[in-house]
């Protein structure tokens, strides 16, 4: 397989223990969202762990520095994306423990197999189908917008995934946080930590992330904002940690 960039693509630093990630600008690149929900998850050694909707592929990638010992799934709809990941694991040398996998999330634990899995983890399209202008790119629209797959379909096949006491995690927007809550206890996944990102000290929050366990108990711990910037400009000191690699999570 051949790993350098095609034309339009790049490689770009993850900065994660000398990562390396291939992307193409005009489809899109992995954000701040994605680094937050890899340091977010709980992560144990030996872990099976599926990443639906793995678009680049920067989720399995960032969750693998953190523990060699971890086996990851990354399912992807669009071929082409796909592929570009799977050039990126290459490229890591990481073929061993992440694979790519091109599928449906909709249809997730059929092609994976039910109650196979540790841990789920999605940075899933944000808006909803028909609010908003929808991008002319094909791959842009589906990253963005629940053109593809809805919040409910990833929830709903988390839970199917996990076997009991497996954990789900996910990054979205505060806005959604009714929706997250409501469909994660119809499935069964109780949520049980919370955080809220903000821009900054004095800023709403524009980010949320959640994790849940199956059959849990109804308990959730919401811990304290997390200011990626402390004053325009300069990155949060617990923000220059993420950047190195240092976790937010917390052992239950």
């Amino acid at each position: 397989m051949k790993k350098m960039p095609r034309d339009e693509e790049r490689i770009d630093d993850l900065l994660w223990r000398n990562l390396k990630i291939i992307q193409n600008p005009k489809w899109f690149c992995f954000s701040l969202d994605a680094v937050l929900l890899a340091s977010f998850a709980t992560l144990r050694p030996g872990d099976r762990v599926v990443d639906l909707g793995t678009g680049t592929g920067v989720i399995p990638l960032l969750l693998s520095a953190r523990h060699k010992t971890t086996r990851i799934i990354g399912l992807e709809i669009k071929e082409e994306v796909a592929e570009m990941a799977q050039r990126s694991v290459a490229l890591n040398g990481l073929t061993n423990c992440i694979e790519i996998m091109m599928g449906d999330v909709k249809s997730a634990s059929v092609l994976l197999g039910k109650g196979r899995f540790d841990l789920v983890v999605s940075n899933p399209p944000y808006a909803l189908a028909g609010a908003g202008k929808i991008s002319d790119s094909s791959i842009k629209a589906a990253a963005r917008t629940e053109i593809l797959c809805s919040l409910e379909d990833v929830i709903r096949e988390a839970a199917l995934l996990l076997n009991s006491e497996g954990r789900f995690a996910i990054v979205h927007r505060p806005t959604r946080l009714a929706d997250i809550i409501s469909l994660m206890r119809n499935y069964r996944l109780e949520p049980k930590r919370m955080r809220f990102v903000h821009p900054g000290p004095e800023k709403e929050p524009n980010l949320l992330l959640v994790e849940g366990i199956k059959n849990g108990k109804k308990e959730v711990h919401v811990q304290s904002p997390l200011y990626v910037y402390q004053k325009p400009g300069v990155h949060s000191e617990e923000m220059k940690g993420i950047f190195n690699g240092e976790i937010l999570t917390e052992e239950w």
